[in-house]
């Protein structure tokens, strides 16, 4: 990994951006990226796109809806009714599936019009369909068809790429062996790392100290003792 800067700055505004120029890739999401860097030439119109929680399926739904002009609904908001409405752009990212948490005649409702107006779906989730108990046989059918395209979670590069531009979306500048102290040490997971430079930037505020290794250290023991 490239050299990290080692001064310090703290900024009270801050914001992550989910431009698709600023998803870091990686062996864990590189079919992910190629799916949405794809689009319009995908083999069938709607995909399945899973991975655990914080692996960055938001981010590349955000992605992939920028450039197709999608939608975008949680999937325990869609309603039947609303149906043709969602899809009044051609594409339609519906996210957050899980068995037993969503409307199952919506969801089958929803890919049927799509394939009557050929429109795009991208459906995201923690695990693949096919492994999920529904009431409705015909959807259970209809989504095991689907191609499904898993995340995993990050390897040690690629994490440690994500701390650190997540530090860099709070203006924190920190040094590459607080990086990899943390890297080797949270969970492996977007979402973990999210967490932790929340906690940090959080620390180094409230108590005027600078973003070191002893204060990561401080933070993980406290956060294993809850």
């Amino acid at each position: 990994m490239g050299s990290v800067p080692r001064q310090l700055a703290l900024a009270l505004d801050h914001g992550e951006s989910f431009a698709r120029e600023d998803f870091l890739g990686g062996p864990s999401n590189a079919a992910a990226i190629a799916l949405i860097d794809s689009w319009p030439d995908w083999p069938q119109r709607t995909a399945v796109l899973i991975g655990p929680e914080g692996s960055g399926k938001s981010h590349l739904a955000s992605a992939w809806a920028q450039v197709s002009g999608a939608r975008r609904i949680a999937a325990r908001a869609l309603q039947e009714g609303a149906v043709p409405a969602a899809l009044a752009t051609g594409a339609l990212v519906v996210e957050d599936l899980a068995a037993g948490a969503f409307d199952e005649r919506a969801l089958f409702h929803l890919l049927n019009l799509a394939r009557e107006q050929q429109a795009f779906l991208l459906l995201t989730a923690r695990t693949p369909p096919a492994g999920w108990t529904l009431a409705l046989r015909d959807l259970g059918s209809r989504l095991k068809a689907l191609p499904v395209v898993a995340m995993t979670s990050p390897d040690d590069a690629l994490l440690c790429a994500v701390l650190v531009k997540l530090f860099a979306d709070r203006q924190l500048a920190v040094d590459e062996s607080v990086i990899r102290y943390l890297a080797v040490r949270i969970e492996r997971s977007f979402a973990a790392a999210r967490a932790v430079v929340a906690q940090l930037d959080d620390e180094a505020l409230r108590h005027h100290r600078p973003l070191t290794r002893a204060l990561a250290a401080e933070v993980l023991q406290s956060a294993a003792a809850r």
